[in-house]
């Protein structure tokens, strides 16, 4: 018999140029900072980001709301191409609400809205090969690895390598789980 983690219940909503302060926070987070392989911007970066991206057609961005609207991280469909059916996705947690599962339901939840909502057929994630809890998360949602684009990112003077993994629709349509608008 084995016991399912039951995932928190979570919202996304859409990022607004109000969201910067927050994700500035959030985004200067060393370990955040690291695994994203960004380093920290000015605010005002941040929010002339945010404004780009509401304009962007190829670029989404939400907050992740716990159940009590408390916002927990962000996550993102970036690079879509509608034409080729392919987008990225990216996640990026509070350190202050990590290990509860918020990104395993974000993800589903972003998966959820790129094939039941979008007319997507392929997801993309490219975290470094050495971030463990991201590979896991990616596996546990369905995405497959795909190969290693080497030392494809540079952080604090050193060269990561990034590791390619993709989920297809029919993957997702396969998946024996409920959809978040089910939830």
């Amino acid at each position: 018999m084995t016991v399912e983690h039951v995932l928190p219940a979570l919202t996304l909503a859409p990022i607004d140029v109000d969201d910067a302060e927050l994700l500035h926070a959030w985004w200067s987070e060393p370990v955040t900072a690291h695994e994203s392989g960004h380093w920290p911007r000015p605010l005002s970066a941040i929010r002339e980001r945010i404004e780009s991206d509401i304009e962007d057609s190829d670029q989404d961005g939400f907050l992740i709301l716990a159940s009590d609207e408390t916002p927990v991280g962000a996550a993102f469909l970036t690079d879509q191409n509608m034409s080729d059916g392919a987008a990225a996705v990216r996640l990026l947690v509070d350190p202050d609400h990590r290990g509860r599962g918020y990104r395993q339901a974000a993800l589903h939840a972003l998966t959820d809205l790129a094939f039941g909502e979008l007319p997507l057929h392929r997801l993309e994630a490219l975290p470094h090969t050495d971030n463990a809890l991201a590979l896991g998360v990616l596996a546990r949602a369905g995405f497959t690895h795909e190969g290693v684009r080497r030392a494809a990112c540079l952080h604090r003077g050193r060269r990561y390598d990034l590791a390619m993994l993709s989920l297809l629709r029919p993957e997702w349509e396969a998946q024996d789980r409920p959809r978040s608008w089910e939830l």
